[in-house]
């Protein structure tokens, strides 16, 4: 396959502007005038800081868990629905609440796995790709609820050269990401592009991933009405939903089940 050199240019066309990283291939168009207005506005973080939220009557409604054998992660159920994230990844997990017996509650993935028991009386289990049978977790504090907060054209670049920059050291070559996104899907973008990444470090650690990965050109981010992954013709597409909050884009387990390794 040909080496392809990361964009070096800022070009103004009639479909707006067309941002490219100079450090790894990052692209991001959209319209001008609303990335100006949204740019006068950015805030400096990804997540913000913590809300006082109140959440079910069992345990604090953001607070951080950790087993024995060293998982530790924040478990966020202080929004619309519960978020997790693990202190060795940068992605956030949107959880879906289902009932189990004995009045627990199972938290799936966007693919219907558990990722969380929690037990009528309290207790806290995890499960994870070294532990699927569970593992079980105490509270260990409070935490930082996991929430977007609007980005400018420049922090959504740096955040698309960042996850390229990630995927191409995985990859052992380049790996362009490139985004058509409008202020209000900049945050929930650069959310989906740094999960985007976490996949093809996950893609190198499985069996067949390299193979897979092999076949991988780029990255593209789109926006739509569902959330989606597809991987077709060299090109991983990530389709996000605005108005869906963090629910608006797959995770990494989606991600690597479009590409056929889950």
């Amino acid at each position: 396959m040909s080496s392809r050199r990361p964009p070096e240019l800022l070009r103004r066309s009639g479909l707006g502007l067309l941002f490219a990283g100079l450090a790894a291939g990052a692209v991001l168009t959209g319209p001008p005038a609303a990335w100006a207005q949204a740019s006068r506005m950015a805030g400096g973080a990804l997540f913000g800081p913590p809300t006082g939220q109140a959440g079910p009557a069992w345990g604090p409604p953001v607070a951080r868990y950790a087993s024995e054998t060293g998982v530790r992660f924040t478990f966020d159920r202080s929004q619309g629905l519960p978020l997790v994230k693990f202190d060795r990844s940068p992605e956030v997990w949107v959880l879906k609440p289902q009932p189990a017996p004995r009045g627990d509650v199972l938290y799936l993935n966007d693919l219907g796995e558990p990722i969380l028991r929690a037990s009528r009386t309290g207790g806290l289990t995890v499960f994870t790709s070294e532990r699927p049978e569970g593992l079980a977790v105490a509270l260990s504090g409070g935490g930082q609820t996991l929430r977007m907060t609007a980005l400018g054209p420049q922090q959504l670049l740096e955040r698309l050269a960042l996850a390229s920059t990630r995927a191409t050291r995985a990859a052992r070559r380049l790996i362009p990401f490139e985004a058509d996104a409008s202020p209000s899907s900049s945050a929930l973008t650069a959310d989906a592009a740094m999960v985007a990444a976490e996949a093809i470090i996950r893609m190198t650690r499985l069996p067949d991933g390299r193979l897979v990965l092999g076949g991988v050109e780029r990255v593209r981010l789109i926006e739509g009405r569902q959330a989606r992954a597809d991987l077709r013709e060299g090109v991983i597409e990530i389709t996000v939903a605005p108005g869906q909050g963090l629910s608006g884009r797959p995770s990494s387990d989606r991600i690597l089940a479009a590409a056929g390794l889950r």
